[in-house]
């Protein structure tokens, strides 16, 4: 069923043509949250704390529970534990149309029947808006997208990445104090698709305005969110920034989602607060600046990035031996699949250089860190998010 990419607003919040400036943004607290379709739990203990003017990605598999909890901050459901907060006040038992919160949905949702300038007047004029501060708003959205000629068009007639624009228009031109984005990008095409990402963000960081965006693509939340939030199976594995999360993975889960890495299994054979010591089943010792907090002898698995591997042809202290099997040249780098004697498969991606040959297949070479920091630790019965 179609829905409307915008909510009501509040009285009041219509602002004159050509306004420029930069609204502050508005918090989202989401405290304790736990919701129930029946018996089956979808969201458990979810807490979220949104910054007023933060980009936040909610990001993991289908069937997570990630647009259950974008549908219980709009208003469409109700959690069956917890509270939902924007600016301090609750709003769990607030009809959505009075929350002042802007959706652009998955297909848009755009009104066929109406123009680009009548849907992105509908929640004005359902607010019964004067006539001249509609046309005002209405321009001034349609600047802000840069579509300022496709007022008369019809839906229909616009491609893919106008009509997204126009639904983000809509959402925006009643000045909500949330914006929600559920997948907006997955119906384009790979090149639309990135431009789109970078336009729509420009103009969320210059509006200020508090985002909260539903995808399962993990290059979209790291390119384009202020803080990734990672849920599987309702609970949230990991809340933070791109880069920690790319780089220090909380679970074995948010390491293999978010990314590609590589597993090692082994055996953790000395700690202390500085590092650890890692036995390989071939055994090899690895040496890392990583301290998992396990028991020692505790069985172990290695989550190392493609990119944070190296390969030589000169062995060294803690290097795996490996032979290459598969080169793939992908422009400025190279990704090889490499295999140990015990027949252990890893991916290793090395920039190519100008000119620079990729190694022929067949090849013994010798596997390192670039830092003995560039790995993380799990248990190998972590089965957190799985």
């Amino acid at each position: 069923m179609a829905q409307s990419s915008t909510m009501l607003p509040t009285p009041g919040s219509f602002s004159s043509a050509g306004s420029s400036s930069v609204q502050p943004g508005h918090g989202l607290d989401i405290e304790g949250v736990t919701h129930r379709f029946g018996e089956v739990t979808v969201l458990n203990q979810i807490h979220l704390q949104v910054e007023p003017g933060e980009f936040v990605a909610l990001l993991g598999p289908s069937g997570c529970g990630k647009t259950t909890l974008l549908r219980l901050v709009a208003g469409f459901l109700t959690p069956t534990v917890g509270h939902i907060r924007i600016d301090g006040q609750r709003v769990e038992h607030i009809p959505t149309h009075k929350r002042n919160v802007g959706i652009v949905f998955q297909n848009y949702a755009l009104f066929p029947h109406m123009t680009v300038f009548d849907n992105i007047a509908y929640g004005l004029r359902a607010q019964k808006a004067p006539a001249s501060k509609v046309r005002s708003r209405v321009q001034e959205m349609l600047e802000l997208v840069q579509l300022e000629q496709m007022g008369d068009r019809y839906p229909n007639e616009l491609s893919g990445g106008q009509q997204q624009r126009i639904a983000l228009a809509r959402a925006l031109a009643v000045k909500p104090r949330i914006l929600l984005l559920d997948e907006p990008f997955s119906a384009l095409d790979k090149n639309l698709r990135l431009d789109m990402q970078i336009e729509v963000k420009r103009l969320l960081t210059e509006q200020g305005i508090t985002t909260l965006f539903v995808t399962h693509d993990q290059e979209e939340a790291l390119s384009m969110a202020d803080r990734i939030a990672v849920i599987s199976h309702g609970i949230v594995q990991q809340f933070d920034t791109p880069t920690t999360i790319y780089d220090r993975p909380a679970t074995l889960f948010v390491s293999q989602f978010v990314g590609t890495t590589n597993l090692i299994p082994g055996t953790l054979v000395q700690q202390d607060n500085r590092g650890c010591v890692v036995a390989l089943t071939d055994g090899t010792q690895m040496e890392l600046a990583v301290v998992p907090d396990l028991p020692l002898n505790s069985p172990v698995q290695l989550a190392i990035r493609p990119e944070n591997l190296r390969l030589s042809p000169n062995p060294s202290a803690g290097a795996i031996a490996v032979t290459v099997d598969i080169c793939l040249p992908l422009g400025a780098s190279t990704i090889y699949e490499v295999r140990t004697a015990s027949g252990l498969k890893m991916k290793v991606t090395q920039p190519r250089g100008a000119g620079g040959a990729a190694l022929p297949t067949r090849t013994p070479l010798y596997l390192t860190l670039t830092s003995t920091e560039a790995c993380s630790v799990f248990p190998i019965d972590d089965s957190a998010g799985e």
